[in-house]
């Protein structure tokens, strides 16, 4: 099977082409950067995701603290990941950094308060 893909591993955005079959990876071409050839590979066999969204404070002077993964999440982990963080909530006050939720759902990703910036 063939599938292409522009690669967002550095800003050249190169259009990758990879060739694969069921099992594996057969050849990626397109790519002018090592980058490209580990995110291509990366995407067909298990594409992952950094999340970003918000958790409810409890008695804050803001009702949310923007979080985030410390490392990307499986793609297809998405939709229960935030089913959790939608469940929780953080008492006031939250620390840049802080861990809200560890090891998401055994992804080995924390959930960590993210700058307002």
């Amino acid at each position: 099977m063939i599938r292409e893909l522009t690669c967002v591993a550095c800003p050249l955005g190169c259009a990758i082409t990879v060739d694969y079959n069921d099992t594996e990876v057969l050849s990626v071409t397109g790519n002018t950067c090592k980058r490209g050839d580990a995110y291509a590979r990366t995407e067909i066999v298990n594409p992952t995701r950094s999340l970003a969204t918000t958790v409810k404070v409890n008695g804050g002077v803001h009702p949310v603290v923007p979080v985030r993964s410390n490392k990307p999440i499986p793609k297809k982990m998405m939709f229960e990941c935030m089913k959790t963080i939608n469940s929780v909530s953080v008492d006031a006050p939250v620390e840049i950094g802080q861990v809200i939720i560890q090891d998401i759902l055994g992804t080995g990703a924390d959930i960590i308060a993210a700058n307002y910036d």
